[in-house]
């Protein structure tokens, strides 16, 4: 059996950086989430984490780290490999604190149990994955976004995460103010090889 919704899911995934104000209803976090930890993880360890974010103060502390990091250098490192259209979009989202999303899910990674943190994020973005698809499959925008994340130490504490417990995407969730245009995306058959690189698939 095949589901032609699931691939029409996938394939009209993008990021939102502008949102409506409209709250997320928590029974439908609660479904996005659930898709989340039905991801695969090595070991089946599950070693993710999931913070809902909603609290304005803690919200406004999270978009000013955003901010901080965005004007202290990221911005900059950006600036010759983004696109003027998309840099501006991000300028926006920024601005705004996420695109002024309502919701924020913070994504972290468990590693108290001996798990490298270099190996951590492997089993955790499938999650997030999930999580995006999710999102997009009940109506919602979404977006992946780590620049917060290079700050632990800061956004650790914002959010009373435990020693061992590393917070490695944001996700912004809510509805998109205007309907999303088609994903950008290079042609599977452009990045795919058979048996050794530079050998087409096809």
């Amino acid at each position: 059996m095949t589901d032609p919704g699931f691939f029409a899911v996938v394939t009209a995934q993008r990021a939102c950086r502008r949102f409506a104000p409209d709250p997320v209803p928590d029974d439908d976090i609660a479904r996005i989430l659930d898709a989340a930890v039905h991801a695969p993880s090595a070991e089946n360890l599950q070693p993710w984490e999931f913070v809902v974010v909603t609290d304005p103060e803690r919200r406004r502390a999270i978009d000013e780290l955003a901010e901080r990091l965005w004007s202290g250098g990221a911005r900059e490192h950006s600036v010759p490999r983004l696109a003027p259209a998309l840099l501006a979009e991000v300028d926006a989202a920024t601005a705004a604190g996420f695109g002024g999303a309502p919701v924020l899910i913070v994504v972290a990674g468990d590693g108290r149990d001996g798990t490298a943190r270099r190996t951590l994020a492997s089993s955790v973005f499938p999650a997030v994955q999930n999580l995006l698809l999710a999102a997009n499959a009940l109506g919602y925008g979404s977006a992946l976004t780590t620049l917060t994340t290079v700050a632990a130490d800061d956004l650790g504490p914002l959010l009373k995460l435990p020693d061992g417990v590393v917070p490695l995407a944001v996700v912004p969730v809510g509805r998109a103010a205007k309907p999303p245009g088609p994903p950008r995306r290079i042609p599977a058959r452009d990045k795919t090889h058979r048996d050794e690189f530079g050998v087409p698939f096809a």
